[in-house]
């Protein structure tokens, strides 16, 4: 055995309170198959499907067998995944009134085929109704497309918060930025109130997003209950006021209001499930009015360097994509 100090410093432990994975070299494993179980039937269960021929809607997810892993090597996360599926689905013919029923079968989901390359089949009981058999064929496949899309993207995003761990690299990296903050400190430094949670290597996150919004419009999709629901797609608890509790992802994301200035300001206490306990972000939304449209800037002060390529995605993946749909279906609905 190595003495302290010595040996290939890919898998000393060292200078890891932890003792965990030093550097990211060794191979981690982290069991994806409950989580992903419960995400099929949630992106997929309730999917509706309309057209001229009628309106159809997935009730159920009969089917579910096999399995999903998040892997992470040499700092890098891969991902394995193969399951079989079968959907079952219900319609109604616009003209007739004639109710019928079918199934969905995916027999091959893996990480060895694109989503589009996947393979779907679609079938229906006997008797009258081909052309509810059509619409689901066609709409309903894309959709149910969609929802494979959205249920590996949380996978990658969201199931995966937490996973790459800080290096002793980064620690050092830190350490010297901290240093140059002391020797030179700037006025928009963290105040102390603002400092939360444990001391562990951070990271600050600046991003843009422009959206075809007013301000007030956009500013009420992150503090009413109703519309942070709807973007992402899944209960939430959001009391948007000061001292607030904020809670979405099913729990993934957690935080508290502590700074709201109506159509202008957000700021939050934020956190990821996954990072140490009891450590925070400082999460600052501001809003500029563009007329028709809304510049927002985010900054994200304090997010563990293991984590910010996995916040930058939740962010734009979890939030902006999804606020741009809801703003796009919100328009069509409109017209």
């Amino acid at each position: 055995m190595a003495k302290w100090g010595q040996g290939d410093p890919r898998w000393i432990v060292e200078e890891r309170a932890d003792a965990t994975n030093v550097n990211n070299w060794h191979w981690t494993e982290r069991d994806a198959t409950s989580w992903s179980k419960s995400k099929l039937k949630e992106v997929l269960v309730g999917l509706v499907v309309e057209g001229e021929a009628g309106r159809c809607e997935i009730s159920d997810l009969k089917h579910v067998e096999g399995e999903a892993s998040c892997n992470s090597r040499k700092g890098k996360l891969i991902f394995f995944y193969e399951w079989n599926l079968r959907l079952s689905w219900r319609g109604t013919v616009k003209e007739s009134g004639e109710k019928h029923k079918g199934s969905v079968e995916i027999p091959n989901l893996s990480e060895e085929n694109e989503v589009d390359d996947t393979e779907i089949n679609v079938s229906k009981k006997k008797g009258e109704g081909d052309v509810l058999k059509d619409l689901m064929r066609t709409e309903g496949t894309t959709k149910v497309r969609e929802a494979l899309r959205d249920y590996l993207k949380a996978l990658k995003t969201e199931f995966t918060l937490g996973m790459i761990l800080p290096t002793k690299a980064a620690v050092g990296q830190e350490l010297a930025a901290e240093r140059k903050l002391s020797a030179h400190p700037m006025q928009d430094s963290v105040s102390p109130q603002d400092m939360v949670g444990v001391k562990i290597p951070t990271v600050k996150i600046l991003m843009r997003e422009i959206f075809n919004s007013p301000a007030d419009e956009l500013y009420s999709i992150f503090t009413t209950k109703e519309l942070v629901q709807k973007f992402s797609k899944r209960p939430a608890v959001i009391e948007a006021e000061k001292g607030g509790k904020l809670q979405m992802f099913d729990g993934s994301v957690s935080g508290e209001y502590t700074e709201l200035v109506p159509s202008q300001r957000i700021v939050l206490k934020w956190r990821c499930r996954s990072w140490p306990d009891e450590h925070y972000a400082v999460v600052a939304l501001n809003f500029q009015d563009l007329a028709t449209q809304t510049e927002l800037q985010l900054e994200c002060k304090g997010v563990p360097i293991s984590s910010e390529d996995s916040t930058r995605q939740c962010w734009k993946q979890q939030y902006f994509e999804e606020i741009h749909i809801l703003l796009q279906q919100s328009k069509d609905n409109m017209e």
